[in-house]
């Protein structure tokens, strides 16, 4: 079998190419999750940094004032909160560790036999101790991490900037280079667009505005480490199907059991009227209905992207999967190969003419 100088010529650059991509992934792949999360960061304030050019006229300013202000909402609160939040972690973790399962359990069910009230006691007993554990032990890496962390955010914030300061150049380039046609890339980038903003303000943004209001009723209701719950709220709230009921509901029913009946009504009607109901009012005005994706996606998402990506998962699992879904489809309605077609529609060739 004979090869041709051009059949060569094209197997070698194909085979440069693929080893080139290869090396590069691994070159990248200890910061690519730091790398998606900054510009996905640098998406979300867009808007914001847009408005802010139109008053300083300089990009340079404008990404600065941009990345001033993130650090201010996400640096500032953790330097504070962190060590009051570590504190009622460890107040937690004592209380638990003194709880009489037993004889919460009798009182809540007298006829319940006392074998039966032991084991129960032993799991709850082994519940809590496994989850102390791994708490204390997740807060031991963080400690241990700690470079690596600091490392990760200068990456983030380092994105965020140029994300943000270069945007309009990188969508010149992601265009120039994409291999998909022009009709069809358009219809990705808007469903690329749609996604993003259901997770990212469908589920993260409403998620920490209710977990935060649901922490505003345990202070008010002077439960004792709001701190910790309000951060344990937010998470709960961020996850679809779960939610900040997770928290409020056994607050609730210690103060039923400790006999604070007023105040267990009053405070589970604030979270029943006011937090549990945000989640539909904030819906509807900032994310479109076309947006909405479905909650069973969005959950299977975060927890699988929990598992491989870490807290990051949460983002950036739902986000993958949905993109998937959307190549699932194109290629189930046999459209798939049509994204590489050079051919497009007569409107679209006279609209780029213009």
């Amino acid at each position: 079998m004979v090869f041709e100088k051009k059949d060569v010529t094209k197997f070698l650059t194909i085979a440069v190419l693929a080893i080139l991509i290869i090396a590069v992934f691994f070159l990248l792949k200890p910061v690519l999750i730091s790398v998606f999360i900054g510009l996905i960061l640098s998406y979300m304030f867009l808007p914001l940094y847009r408005r802010t050019l139109s008053l300083v006229r300089s990009k340079s300013l404008a990404s600065t004032l941009m990345l001033i202000l993130l650090l201010i909402i996400i640096i500032v609160p953790l330097w504070f909160i962190t060590p009051l939040v570590l504190s009622q972690f460890f107040e937690i973790l004592k209380l638990i560790q003194n709880i009489d399962v037993s004889s919460f359990v009798k009182s809540v069910f007298p006829s319940t036999s006392d074998v039966f009230v032991a084991q129960i006691a032993n799991t709850f007993s082994s519940l809590f101790s496994n989850a102390g554990s791994t708490g204390l032990e997740y807060l031991g890496k963080v400690f241990l991490e700690a470079p690596t962390i600091l490392l990760h955010i200068f990456i983030i914030g380092f994105v965020f900037f140029f994300g943000l300061r270069d945007s309009e150049d990188l969508k010149k380039i992601a265009s120039e280079i994409s291999p998909f046609n022009k009709a069809k890339e358009k219809i990705l980038i808007q469903n690329f667009k749609d996604i993003t903003n259901s997770v990212v303000y469908g589920h993260i943004i409403i998620g920490v505005v209710q977990g935060l209001l649901a922490g505003i009723g345990l202070l008010i209701f002077g439960v004792d480490n709001a701190l910790v719950l309000t951060v344990l709220a937010i998470v709960m709230s961020i996850i679809p199907i779960l939610g900040p009921y997770v928290v409020y509901i056994p607050v609730a029913v210690l103060m039923f059991a400790n006999g604070q009946t007023s105040l267990g009504i009053a405070f589970l009607a604030y979270n029943l009227i006011i937090v549990s109901t945000t989640d539909n009012f904030l819906r509807s005005y900032i994310v479109s209905r076309k947006t909405k994706l479905n909650s069973a996606v969005v959950f299977v998402g975060m927890m699988g992207g929990l598992f491989a990506f870490g807290i990051a998962g949460l983002l950036l699992g739902p986000l993958i999967l949905a993109y998937f879904l959307i190549i699932l489809q194109l290629y189930k309605e046999k459209e798939l190969s049509s994204l590489f077609s050079s051919d497009e529609p007569e409107e679209v060739q006279s609209s780029e003419k213009k």
